[in-house]
C-alpha cells in the first residue's frame, strides 16, 4: 500500500510502541510518540494526525475541533471517559476502544481483592510479621457459601466475576440498568441498586465512569450497606466517592474496602483512605498481564489500521 497516513501515539505508558508499528508498518512509516497530557500540547503537537492512539489525553470538543485531518481516536483501555464523545461524533472522528483484552485480568484482580478482604489475608500477614501468631484476632470470617456478592455492572468483566464468585457457592445478585434478565446467565438475579448495596456481604464495582455513574457510591449509597459488608471498586475511581468511603471506614460502618483505581491518580501517601488497616489499594494494574499488554497494544493498532483503510471499526463507541 503506497499511501501513507499520519498516526500519532499521543501519549501511552508503555516502554516501547513496536507492536503497533508492526501492525501499521506499511500505512504509516513513521509513528510519531509524545506525551501528550494537556489540551494544549495535543492541540500543538497533533493536528496534523489522522489517526491517533491515547491512554490519557484529554479528548475535549476543544481539542478536536483542531484536529482537521483526524479520522479515528483510539483509546488503550475499555473506559473512554476522558473523551467527548458527541463532539466526536459531531466532527465525523470514530472513537473506538478495547473492550475485550483485559477481563479475565480484572475479574481475576477483583476476585484477589475479595478473597483477601473476606480472609483478612494482608491483615494476617501484618500481625504474624509483627509477632501475633493468634487467628482469633480475625474473627469473625464466614464461608462465602453463606454469603452475597452484589457486582453493579455486568458486562463482559462483570460477567466474569459473576461466574468466578458463583463457583465459590456465592449468591450473585447484579444491578445494570442497560441489561434484562434474559441477557445474564440464570444464577445471577437482577435488582436495584438500593436493594443490591442492602443485601450485598461484598459489593464489586465494575461499571463504566460516565456522568450517572460518577459519586454512584456516595455517602447516602454507602450507608444502605451492612457494616460487615466490604467493597471492591476496579472499575474507575471516581465512582466511590472516597471522602463518604473514608468516613465510612472511619465509624467502622464496612468491614473494608478494596480499591485498584482512585479519583486522582497515582494516590498521594497521605491519602486519608491510606490510613486504615482494612484499607488495600493497588496502582490501577489490575488489566495488567504480559498478554493483556500486547493484545492492547495490537487491537488499538488494528482498530486505527481499519479506519484509515477505509474498513469498518469493530470497536466504535460513538455511534453516528
Amino acid at each position: 500500500m503506497n499511501t501513507r497516513r499520519v498516526v500519532i501515539v499521543a501519549d501511552c505508558d508503555h516502554p516501547s510502541i513496536e507492536i503497533e508499528q508492526a501492525v501499521l508498518a506499511d500505512i504509516s512509516q513513521e509513528i510519531l510518540w509524545l506525551k501528550c497530557r494537556t489540551e494544549d500540547a495535543i492541540i500543538a503537537q497533533c493536528s496534523e494526525g489522522e489517526g491517533l492512539l491515547i491512554m490519557y489525553a484529554p479528548m475535549t470538543r476543544r481539542v478536536m475541533q483542531h484536529l482537521k485531518r483526524c479520522k479515528i481516536i483510539a483509546r488503550y483501555g475499555v473506559g473512554v471517559d476522558t473523551v467527548d464523545l458527541q463532539a466526536a461524533a459531531d466532527l465525523g472522528i470514530i472513537v473506538s476502544n478495547v473492550p475485550d483484552y483485559g477481563t479475565q485480568e480484572v475479574s481475576d484482580h477483583a476476585l484477589a481483592m475479595m478473597l483477601c478482604l473476606t480472609r483478612k489475608i494482608s491483615q494476617a500477614s501484618a500481625l504474624v510479621k509483627g509477632g501475633q501468631w493468634d487467628y482469633h484476632l480475625m474473627q469473625p470470617m464466614h464461608r462465602h457459601q453463606v454469603q452475597t456478592i452484589g457486582i453493579i455492572g455486568i458486562g463482559r468483566i462483570g460477567s466474569a466475576m459473576a461466574h468466578k464468585t458463583h463457583a465459590l457457592g456465592m449468591k450473585v445478585i447484579a444491578h445494570d440498568p442497560y441489561v434484562s434478565p434474559d441477557q445474564v446467565p440464570d444464577y445471577v438475579t437482577l435488582v436495584s441498586l438500593e436493594e443490591l448495596l442492602q443485601q450485598s456481604d461484598v459489593v464489586s464495582v465494575h461499571c463504566p465512569l460516565s456522568a450517572t455513574t460518577r459519586y454512584l457510591l456516595d455517602e447516602k449509597m454507602l450507608r444502605l450497606m451492612k457494616p460487615s459488608a466490604y467493597l471492591v471498586n476496579t472499575a474507575r475511581g471516581s465512582i466511590v466517592d472516597e471522602v463518604a468511603l473514608e468516613k465510612m471506614l472511619g465509624e467502622r460502618k464496612l468491614a473494608g474496602a478494596a480499591m485498584d483505581v482512585l479519583s486522582v491518580e497515582p494516590g498521594a501517601p497521605d491519602h486519608p483512605l491510606f490510613k486504615h488497616e482494612n484499607f488495600l489499594c493497588t496502582p490501577h494494574l489490575a488489566w495488567h498481564s504480559e498478554e493483556s499488554a500486547k493484545e492492547l497494544k495490537r487491537k488499538a493498532a488494528e482498530e486505527v489500521r481499519r479506519v484509515l483503510c477505509g474498513e469498518a471499526p469493530l470497536y466504535q463507541v460513538n455511534k453516528f
